[in-house]
Protein backbone atom coordinates (compact mmCIF):
# COMPACT_ATOMS: atom_id res chain seq x y z
CA UNK A 1 0.00 0.00 0.00
CA UNK A 2 2.77 2.45 0.94
CA UNK A 3 4.90 1.65 -2.09
CA UNK A 4 1.84 2.10 -4.34
CA UNK A 5 1.10 5.48 -2.71
CA UNK A 6 4.69 6.65 -3.20
CA UNK A 7 4.66 5.50 -6.84
CA UNK A 8 1.38 7.30 -7.58
CA UNK A 9 2.58 10.47 -5.82
CA UNK A 10 5.83 10.45 -7.81
CA UNK A 11 3.95 9.96 -11.09
CA UNK A 12 1.68 12.92 -10.30
CA UNK A 13 4.68 15.08 -9.39
CA UNK A 14 6.33 14.11 -12.68
CA UNK A 15 3.15 15.19 -14.50
CA UNK A 16 3.40 18.57 -12.73
CA UNK A 17 6.95 18.94 -14.07
CA UNK A 18 5.79 18.02 -17.59
CA UNK A 19 2.99 20.60 -17.35
CA UNK A 20 5.55 23.22 -16.26
CA UNK A 21 7.81 22.36 -19.21
CA UNK A 22 4.82 22.72 -21.54
CA UNK A 23 3.89 26.10 -20.03
CA UNK A 24 7.48 27.35 -20.19
CA UNK A 25 7.71 26.36 -23.86
CA UNK A 26 4.93 28.85 -24.58
CA UNK A 27 6.94 31.72 -23.08
CA UNK A 28 8.62 33.26 -26.06
CA UNK A 29 12.34 33.84 -26.24
CA UNK A 30 13.95 35.62 -29.18
CA UNK A 31 14.11 32.41 -31.22
CA UNK A 32 11.32 30.80 -33.18
CA UNK A 33 10.21 27.21 -32.55
CA UNK A 34 7.26 25.30 -33.99
CA UNK A 35 5.72 24.57 -30.57
CA UNK A 36 5.14 28.29 -30.10
CA UNK A 37 1.83 28.22 -31.98
CA UNK A 38 0.50 24.94 -30.50
CA UNK A 39 -2.12 26.64 -28.33
CA UNK A 40 -3.42 28.92 -31.13
CA UNK A 41 -7.01 27.98 -32.04
CA UNK A 42 -8.40 28.47 -35.57
CA UNK A 43 -12.09 28.69 -36.54
CA UNK A 44 -12.44 25.67 -38.85
CA UNK A 45 -15.95 25.61 -40.31
CA UNK A 46 -17.56 26.64 -37.04
CA UNK A 47 -15.44 24.66 -34.57
CA UNK A 48 -12.21 25.75 -32.91
CA UNK A 49 -9.21 23.59 -33.82
CA UNK A 50 -5.52 23.77 -32.84
CA UNK A 51 -3.45 25.35 -35.62
CA UNK A 52 -1.42 22.17 -36.14
CA UNK A 53 -4.64 20.36 -37.20
CA UNK A 54 -5.43 22.80 -40.02
CA UNK A 55 -1.94 23.83 -41.12
CA UNK A 56 1.67 22.71 -41.27
CA UNK A 57 3.97 24.79 -39.02
CA UNK A 58 7.65 24.80 -40.03
CA UNK A 59 10.81 26.68 -39.10
CA UNK A 60 11.93 28.93 -41.98
CA UNK A 61 14.97 30.30 -40.10
CA UNK A 62 15.92 31.04 -36.48
CA UNK A 63 13.57 34.04 -36.28
CA UNK A 64 10.76 33.06 -38.68
CA UNK A 65 8.02 30.43 -38.69
CA UNK A 66 6.28 29.29 -41.86
CA UNK A 67 2.62 28.25 -41.67
CA UNK A 68 1.12 26.43 -44.66
CA UNK A 69 -2.66 26.00 -44.42
CA UNK A 70 -3.90 22.71 -45.86
CA UNK A 71 -6.84 24.44 -47.57
CA UNK A 72 -6.50 27.71 -49.46
CA UNK A 73 -9.74 28.98 -47.92
CA UNK A 74 -8.20 28.69 -44.45
CA UNK A 75 -5.18 30.97 -45.06
CA UNK A 76 -6.96 34.17 -43.95
CA UNK A 77 -8.49 32.49 -40.88
CA UNK A 78 -5.12 31.03 -39.81
CA UNK A 79 -3.42 34.41 -40.27
CA UNK A 80 -6.16 36.11 -38.22
CA UNK A 81 -5.85 33.52 -35.43
CA UNK A 82 -2.07 34.05 -35.23
CA UNK A 83 -2.47 37.83 -35.21
CA UNK A 84 -5.10 37.71 -32.43
CA UNK A 85 -3.27 35.26 -30.16
CA UNK A 86 -1.57 36.71 -27.08
CA UNK A 87 1.99 36.30 -28.41
CA UNK A 88 2.29 39.72 -30.08
CA UNK A 89 3.06 38.27 -33.52
CA UNK A 90 2.44 39.96 -36.87
CA UNK A 91 2.12 37.34 -39.65
CA UNK A 92 2.52 38.20 -43.34
CA UNK A 93 0.93 36.15 -46.13
CA UNK A 94 2.86 35.36 -49.31
CA UNK A 95 0.57 33.37 -51.59
CA UNK A 96 -0.56 30.46 -49.44
CA UNK A 97 2.46 30.59 -47.08
CA UNK A 98 2.10 32.63 -43.91
CA UNK A 99 5.44 33.93 -42.62
CA UNK A 100 5.53 34.71 -38.89
CA UNK A 101 8.62 36.75 -37.95
CA UNK A 102 9.62 36.83 -34.28
CA UNK A 103 10.10 40.45 -33.21
CA UNK A 104 13.17 41.09 -31.04
CA UNK A 105 12.48 41.27 -27.32
CA UNK A 106 13.02 44.55 -25.51
CA UNK A 107 14.65 44.62 -22.06
CA UNK A 108 11.33 45.58 -20.45
CA UNK A 109 9.51 42.71 -22.19
CA UNK A 110 12.23 40.27 -21.08
CA UNK A 111 11.73 41.35 -17.45
CA UNK A 112 7.96 40.90 -17.78
CA UNK A 113 8.47 37.42 -19.21
CA UNK A 114 10.79 36.44 -16.33
CA UNK A 115 7.99 37.40 -13.94
CA UNK A 116 5.64 35.13 -15.90
CA UNK A 117 8.21 32.31 -15.74
CA UNK A 118 8.60 32.74 -11.97
CA UNK A 119 4.83 32.62 -11.43
CA UNK A 120 4.58 29.45 -13.57
CA UNK A 121 7.34 27.94 -11.44
CA UNK A 122 5.57 28.94 -8.24
CA UNK A 123 2.34 27.33 -9.50
CA UNK A 124 4.25 24.10 -10.20
CA UNK A 125 5.75 24.16 -6.69
CA UNK A 126 2.29 24.63 -5.20
CA UNK A 127 1.04 21.63 -7.21
CA UNK A 128 3.94 19.48 -5.95
CA UNK A 129 3.35 20.57 -2.34
CA UNK A 130 -0.37 19.80 -2.67
CA UNK A 131 0.53 16.30 -3.86
CA UNK A 132 2.78 15.90 -0.81
CA UNK A 133 -0.09 16.99 1.45
CA UNK A 134 -2.49 14.54 -0.24
CA UNK A 135 0.00 11.69 0.16
CA UNK A 136 0.60 12.51 3.82
CA UNK A 137 -3.15 12.73 4.48
CA UNK A 138 -3.63 9.31 2.91
CA UNK A 139 -0.88 7.95 5.18
CA UNK A 140 -2.50 9.48 8.28
CA UNK A 141 -5.85 7.94 7.36
CA UNK A 142 -4.17 4.55 6.90
CA UNK A 143 -2.54 4.94 10.31
CA UNK A 144 -5.90 5.77 11.94
CA UNK A 145 -7.45 2.73 10.25
CA UNK A 146 -4.49 0.71 11.60
CA UNK A 147 -3.49 -0.38 8.07
CA UNK A 148 0.13 0.72 8.66
CA UNK A 149 2.38 0.98 11.71
CA UNK A 150 3.53 4.36 13.06
CA UNK A 151 7.17 3.83 12.06
CA UNK A 152 6.14 2.79 8.52
CA UNK A 153 3.97 5.91 8.25
CA UNK A 154 6.83 8.15 9.46
CA UNK A 155 9.30 6.55 7.02
CA UNK A 156 6.82 6.93 4.15
CA UNK A 157 6.29 10.62 5.02
CA UNK A 158 10.07 11.12 4.93
CA UNK A 159 10.21 9.43 1.51
CA UNK A 160 7.40 11.64 0.20
CA UNK A 161 9.26 14.70 1.55
CA UNK A 162 12.41 13.57 -0.31
CA UNK A 163 10.35 13.26 -3.51
CA UNK A 164 8.92 16.73 -2.90
CA UNK A 165 12.39 18.21 -2.40
CA UNK A 166 13.61 16.51 -5.59
CA UNK A 167 10.76 17.88 -7.72
CA UNK A 168 10.92 21.38 -6.18
CA UNK A 169 14.63 21.45 -7.09
CA UNK A 170 13.70 20.35 -10.63
CA UNK A 171 11.18 23.23 -10.86
CA UNK A 172 13.83 25.71 -9.66
CA UNK A 173 16.28 24.38 -12.26
CA UNK A 174 13.76 24.68 -15.11
CA UNK A 175 12.79 28.23 -14.07
CA UNK A 176 16.44 29.29 -13.82
CA UNK A 177 17.18 27.83 -17.27
CA UNK A 178 14.25 29.68 -18.82
CA UNK A 179 15.24 32.96 -17.13
CA UNK A 180 18.79 32.63 -18.43
CA UNK A 181 17.42 31.88 -21.90
CA UNK A 182 15.14 34.94 -21.73
CA UNK A 183 17.79 37.36 -20.53
CA UNK A 184 20.37 36.25 -23.13
CA UNK A 185 20.45 38.87 -25.87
Amino acid sequence: MISELKKVTEQKMQKSIEALKHDLAKVRTGRAHVGLLDHVQVDYYGSMMPINQVANVTLVDSRTLGVQAWEKTMVAKVEKAIRECDLGLNPATQGDLIRVPMPPLTEERRRDLTKVVKSEGENAKIAVRNLRRDGNNTLKEALKAKEVAEDEERKAQEDIQKLTDKYIAEVDKLVAQKETELMAV
